[in-house]
C-alpha cells in the first residue's frame, strides 16, 4: 500500500493532509477545553450547536466552492483554505464569548469545505492508475482513523505541560506546514474540456455534481449509503460515553479504548480491502459493508437490552470494532466510484456533492441519536438508527443494478468520423458502437442504444 508513496507529489499532499488532521484533533480537545471555561455546564449544548454549524457549513460551502473549484488554481485554493484555517486557529484562544466561538467554527469548516472536495479530486490526477488510487483511498482511510487515535493522545501529553491555548497555535501551525507542502507539490493540469455549451453557455455547475449524483443509479445508491454510515456514526460518537459511563460504569479512560476499538475495526478493513477490490467489484464490496451495518445494530440491541453481565463490555468492543469495519467497508471505495463515474471536468463538483451530501446525513443522525437516546433512552436511539441503517442499506441494493460497474456496450449517433472518443469503435447502423465502463459526461448524457438507462 505505502508505494504509492514514492511519488514525490502524491507524498507532500499525503504528508499535508497528515499533518492538517493532527492539526484538527488538537483543535478538537482545545475546543472542548474553551467551551468549559465559557459556558461551565452549558458546555455540552455549545458543542453541540458549534457540529451543528459545522455541519450546516460544508452542506452549504461545498457545492458553491465545487462550481468554481475548476476556474481556480487548485494549488491556490487548497493551500488558501489552509491559511484561513491556520488564521482561525491563531484566533480561538482570544475568544471570551459563545457566539464568537460560533462565527470562528463557521469560517474553520467552510475553509475545511474548500479544501477537502478539491484534494480528494485531485488525487486522481497525481495517480492515474486506478490500483494507486485504490492505496491511496485506503492510506487516507488509515490517516482518519490514526488521527481518531493519535490526536487524542498528543493532546494529553501537552496538556501535561502546557494550558489547552497552546493546542491552538499546534492547530495554526499545522494548517500552516500543511499549506507550504501543497505549494510545494508540483499538481498535473487537470484533463478538463471546457465546461461551456456549444452556445457558450456555462452549466449551472453549482447544481452539477447533485444532479450527477441524481441521475446515476451508483451514485443514487451512494447517497443511501452515506444515510447507513451516518446513521451507524452517530451513535459512535455521541453515545460512547453514554454506554460506557452510564450503561455499563465504566471509567473515563474506557471511553479512549471503546472509540479505540471502532478506529481498529476501520483500520484493519483499510489495511486489506485494496487486494479485496483487486478481485471484487466495488457494489458488491459497499452494498456488503453497509447489510453489515444491519447485523451489527442487531448486537448493539442485545448489549442495550442487557441490564447486567460481565460479557457486555466485551461486547461493545466487538460491536464498536465491527461498526468501524462496516463504515470502512462502506466509505473507502467511494472515491473509486465517483472517479469511475464523473467525467474529469466534473469531478471537483462531483466530490464536492458527496461532501455536502453526506454530512448532510451526519446532520441528521447527530442530533437524533443524542435528543433520542437523552429522551427516550439508548433502546429508542438504537432502534430508530438502526431502522435508518436498514432502510438505507435495502435501498442502496435496490437503487444500485447488479453488473452496474462491468463494461456496457452503446451506440453514438451524433459524433463524427475521426473524433477522439470513438478510438476502437465500429461502425454501425445508425453511427458506432463500442464497450466501456460506464460514465456520466456530456456525450454519454442520454441513454444510447444499447443501454437500458443513464449510464452509471
Amino acid at each position: 500500500m505505502i508505494s504509492v508513496l514514492r511519488n514525490r507529489t502524491y507524498r507532500r499532499l499525503f504528508t499535508a493532509q497528515v499533518i492538517a488532521l493532527t492539526g484538527t484533533g488538537l483543535a478538537t480537545v482545545a475546543l472542548g477545553l474553551l467551551a468549559y471555561d465559557i459556558a461551565g455546564a452549558r458546555a455540552g449544548s455549545v458543542l453541540g450547536t458549534a457540529l451543528a454549524i459545522k455541519m450546516a457549513a460544508y452542506v452549504a460551502i461545498a457545492p458553491a466552492i465545487g462550481a468554481v473549484a475548476d476556474r481556480l488554481p487548485r494549488r491556490t485554493l487548497m493551500a488558501g483554505a489552509d491559511l484561513i484555517r491556520a488564521a482561525v486557529a491563531l484566533t480561538l484562544p482570544f475568544v471570551d464569548q459563545i457566539w464568537q466561538v460560533y462565527v470562528l467554527i463557521f469560517a474553520l469548516q467552510a475553509a475545511s469545505a474548500a479544501f477537502t472536495p478539491t484534494f480528494q479530486a485531485v488525487i486522481p490526477d497525481v495517480l492515474p492508475e486506478e490500483r494507486d488510487y485504490t492505496r491511496a483511498l485506503s492510506l487516507s482511510r488509515l490517516a482518519n482513523d490514526m488521527e481518531s487515535l493519535f490526536s487524542p493522545a498528543l493532546a494529553a501529553a501537552l496538556l501535561a505541560f502546557m494550558s489547552y491555548n497552546w493546542l491552538f497555535l499546534g492547530t495554526m501551525g499545522g494548517f500552516v506546514a500543511s499549506a507550504v507542502l501543497v505549494v510545494s507539490a508540483v499538481l498535473p493540469k487537470p484533463d478538463r474540456p471546457s465546461a461551456r455549451t456549444k452556445d457558450g453557455v456555462r452549466p449551472k455547475a453549482a447544481t452539477a455534481g447533485a444532479r450527477l449524483f441524481f441521475a446515476t443509479p451508483s451514485l443514487r445508491a451512494l447517497l443511501s449509503l452515506n444515510l447507513a454510515v451516518a446513521a451507524a456514526g452517530a451513535v459512535v460518537t455521541v453515545n460512547t460515553v453514554v454506554y460506557v459511563r452510564d450503561h455499563l460504569g465504566r471509567t473515563t479512560g474506557d471511553v479512549a479504548l471503546a472509540l479505540g476499538a471502532y478506529g481498529a475495526g476501520s483500520m484493519l478493513v483499510a489495511l486489506l480491502l485494496p487486494r479485496v477490490l483487486a478481485r471484487v467489484e466495488d457494489r458488491t464490496v459497499m452494498l456488503r459493508g453497509a447489510l453489515l451495518l444491519t447485523v451489527v445494530f442487531g448486537a448493539l440491541g442485545a448489549v442495550t437490552a442487557a441490564g447486567s453481565g460481565g460479557w457486555r463490555w466485551p461486547a461493545l468492543l466487538a460491536v464498536w470494532a465491527a461498526f468501524g469495519a462496516a463504515c470502512s467497508t462502506v466509505l473507502t471505495p467511494t472515491g473509486r466510484l465517483i472517479r469511475r463515474v464523473a467525467p474529469p471536468e466534473g469531478r471537483t463538483s462531483a466530490f464536492a456533492a458527496q461532501f455536502s451530501l453526506s454530512h448532510a446525513c451526519w446532520l441528521l443522525t447527530y442530533p437524533l441519536a443524542g435528543w433520542l437516546g437523552a429522551t427516550a433512552g439508548l433502546r429508542a436511539a438504537v432502534i430508530a438508527l438502526g431502522a435508518i441503517a436498514s432502510g438505507a442499506a435495502v435501498l442502496a441494493v435496490r437503487l444500485w443494478p447488479s453488473g452496474d460497474g462491468g463494461e456496457r456496450p452503446h451506440v453514438h449517433s451524433g459524433l463524427t468520423p475521426g473524433h477522439p472518443h470513438l478510438a476502437g469503435a465500429a461502425q454501425v447502423s445508425g453511427g458506432w458502437r463500442h464497450r466501456h465502463r460506464p460514465v456520466a459526461d456530456r456525450l454519454h448524457a442520454h441513454c444510447p442504444a444499447g443501454t437500458s438507462g443513464p449510464l452509471g
